[in-house]
């Protein structure tokens, strides 16, 4: 008998969230997104084309605030951390955020400009995350053509800092200082592509930086000194063969190191930058302990192998990044929600675990989600990064519907 009320209860639900669909002003607003679909394909690569690594999007956040101005949203500005902001107003100051992040996982000085060859487009950052940028503008106007009511206020952000040591600086700052932050009740980050992906749970991260440093010198003539990479070597080594649990999903990575100065010389620092995750707060804690234990151990092996030179190497272990790990429960109406909106533009909807702007938040106990913003795409973070465009439309849509959705469970 429970189980066939809660059953009952679950359809009506679903059936009330399909009214969506029939409204005239929502169906305006879906149709919008569909025809003006190659216009917001222009916008992307517009976008993409700007060069933003992290720490350097302020060209992409003058140019998202004055998109958001050209499509009616209020009070445009871009806020003490670089974030660009937009309002529409609802019928209650309490707000949604809809956001996506301004900066791209690549140096200064990368190119930018727009390769397309047959169905795909190359470009770094084109779908990570000019493809969310590009979204979170289709969806402001697809608000305002359908001139789509919402109950509560819409916040949208360009934000900056959410790549590699920014560290989720933007929303950090949103959630955290901004004068907003007690206004700001619910969060979707766009961010990918696949509508069929829904990021619920956010995987915690550490970051590191490594530093070894010791005397250096020359490679002959005082040969039988400690080497700081030799002792990175060591380091890495024991840390490349520690072993992780599959589920919870826990992961690590050398991301780039640096160090000595010439091929005949005894480095004398070499740092490096290392990448730990997991979907368990207790399985990274763990991990952090075996790397700071690899570290020192491979300090004192080099010194102890090299100590009849008399010169030591010392080490710094400095963390400079660190995202919560945290999770919206299924069970949640704006995770129903997504997940409703993604079946309805033809998606299999899929629960999963990543680390993106929602981490902060979620740690906040606000619920949050990141969605795709439509198309297809791979190899991210590369200079070898793809988008197919086809029916990258659905992004906006499921996103947009999502918003809507949640709407109708809040009292």
């Amino acid at each position: 008998m429970f189980a066939l009320t809660l059953l009952t209860l679950t359809g009506l639900a679903a059936l009330a969230q399909d009214d969506l669909l029939k409204r005239p002003d929502v169906r305006k607003a879906l149709d919008y997104l569909q025809a003006h679909h190659e216009a917001h394909l222009s916008k992307q690569v517009e976008i993409a084309e700007i060069p933003a690594p992290t720490f350097h999007e302020a060209e992409r956040a003058r140019f998202m605030a004055a998109q958001f101005r050209r499509i009616g949203l209020k009070n445009v500005e871009i806020d003490k951390q670089g974030n660009a902001l937009g309002w529409r107003a609802g019928r209650s100051p309490e707000t949604m955020v809809v956001a996506a992040h301004l900066d791209i996982s690549f140096p200064v000085g990368v190119n930018t400009k727009v390769r397309k060859e047959g169905n795909r487009w190359h470009a770094p950052g084109l779908a990570d995350d000019s493809r969310g940028l590009a979204a979170l503008l289709a969806i402001a106007e697809g608000l305002e053509y359908g001139n789509v009511e919402t109950r509560q206020t819409l916040l949208f952000v360009a934000n900056v800092g959410e790549e590699g040591l920014g560290d989720l600086i933007g929303v950090k700052y949103l959630f955290r200082e901004s004068p907003h932050k007690d206004k700001l009740k619910s969060f979707i980050s766009i961010d990918g592509t696949n509508p069929s992906r829904i990021v619920n749970g956010g995987s915690g991260v550490k970051r590191y930086r490594i530093s070894i440093k010791g005397a250096g010198g020359h490679s002959y003539g005082n040969f039988g000194r400690p080497n700081a990479i030799h002792a990175a070597g060591r380091m890495i080594g024991r840390f490349a063969a520690i072993e992780v649990p599959a589920s919870p999903k826990t992961t690590y990575n050398v991301g780039n190191i640096k160090g000595g100065t010439m091929v005949n010389a005894i480095a004398e620092e070499c740092t490096f930058e290392i990448d730990m995750r997991s979907e368990s707060p207790a399985e990274l804690d763990k991990l952090e302990l075996k790397m700071l234990e690899a570290v020192r151990l491979a300090i004192e092996e080099e010194n102890k192998f090299r100590a009849a030179s008399g010169e030591k190497l010392t080490g710094d272990s400095k963390l400079v990044g660190h995202r919560p790990a945290g999770r919206t429960p299924e069970t949640h109406a704006l995770i129903e929600a997504a997940q409703w909106a993604s079946r309805s533009t033809g998606h299999t909807p899929r629960l999963t675990f990543s680390s993106t702007d929602s981490n902060f938040p979620i740690s906040l106990g606000v619920p949050a989600v990141t969605l795709g913003g439509g198309g297809r795409s791979d190899n991210a973070h590369s200079l070898k990064e793809w988008f197919e465009p086809a029916e990258a439309w659905k992004g906006p849509q499921t996103v947009l519907l999502t918003v809507l959705a949640f709407e109708r469970s809040l009292k």
